[in-house]
């Protein structure tokens, strides 16, 4: 508790409004073993995100809770395109039902940093290749709507990835044609209204999760699930002896002859045992 408060007030002393400084970012990830952006943000490399799309819930689930990330993932989402996977760097947005005084103060620190637009823009407009932008809007429905189809055609633009709102999108219409998945939590005619960005690239909470900027995001018909970076490795390895597991395992499957507990979850006969074993060898070699 004391640690969290002397954060806190660090925050409010020395950072700017609205985000952390580079040094914050880098203490909060200080377990990162990749490159970083000039922010601090760390920086998942794109090989290891090409990895990740092969991926699944169930295959992340198998590894972050013995790592110490149980609430890792979030469902319940409404999704524009079910069939393709959605996989970037998490970019976080932390909005608040808008309060007079404290909004006057944001106001003027985004007009003092150049910030234009919308407040929603302020963060929109930072965006990178394999970003994925990731909003708290604390679920809201009517004039929760982070973006219509023409900011979502942006970020799919710029971040060719998608995007995730625990609030509102507009113009769903538009959206739902786009090439990009965006998982949301309802849609609304309403422009967006009576909100406040009260950070970005801030510890952020959507569902059970805690997001940190930097975190890789995967997402599938089952919901969203989010990997520190310092486990990617750990969940692209086991990810890949569970599709090879799986393979196997249907091809055994394929043959009539088996029960399915003779196959699944792991073979009983010694022979069927080394004869997968080999098997993974060899595919394991392969990549």
């Amino acid at each position: 508790m004391k640690a969290a408060c002397l954060f806190l007030c660090a925050v409010a002393t020395h950072a700017q409004l609205l985000t952390l400084t580079k040094d914050q970012m880098v203490k909060l990830t200080a377990k990162n073993p990749f490159e970083r952006f000039e922010d601090g943000r760390p920086k998942v490399p794109d090989a290891a995100l090409e990895k990740i799309k092969e991926l699944s819930a169930e295959d992340v689930w198998t590894v972050l809770p013995g790592k110490g990330f149980p609430n890792h993932f979030a469902g319940d989402f409404k999704i524009t395109q079910p069939g393709k996977k959605l996989v970037g760097r998490v970019v976080t947005a932390q909005f608040m039902p808008v309060r007079g005084d404290l909004n006057e103060i944001i106001t003027a620190e985004g007009k003092q940093k150049n910030y234009a637009g919308g407040q929603n823009q302020w963060i929109i407009d930072q965006l990178k290749p394999g970003d994925i932008l990731v909003v708290d809007l604390f679920g809201k429905d009517e004039y929760g709507t982070f973006v219509g189809d023409n900011l979502a055609y942006y970020i799919l633009k710029k971040t060719g990835t998608g995007l995730v709102v625990d609030g509102s999108v507009r113009d769903l219409e538009g959206i739902a044609t786009f090439d990009m998945p965006v998982y949301y939590k309802h849609s609304h005619p309403t422009p967006i209204r009576d909100v406040m960005i009260t950070g970005f690239n801030v510890p952020i909470r959507i569902g059970g999760i805690t997001v940190m900027p930097g975190d890789v995001l995967l997402g599938d018909r089952e919901g969203i699930s989010i990997i520190p970076p310092q486990v990617v490795d750990d969940v692209i390895k086991r990810g890949e002896e569970t599709r090879i597991h799986d393979v196997w395992t249907k091809k055994k499957f394929d043959e009539g002859k088996y029960k399915s507990s003779d196959i699944y979850g792991s073979p009983h006969d010694p022979a069927l045992r080394q004869e997968y074993e080999e098997y993974k060898k060899r595919e394991m070699k392969a990549k």
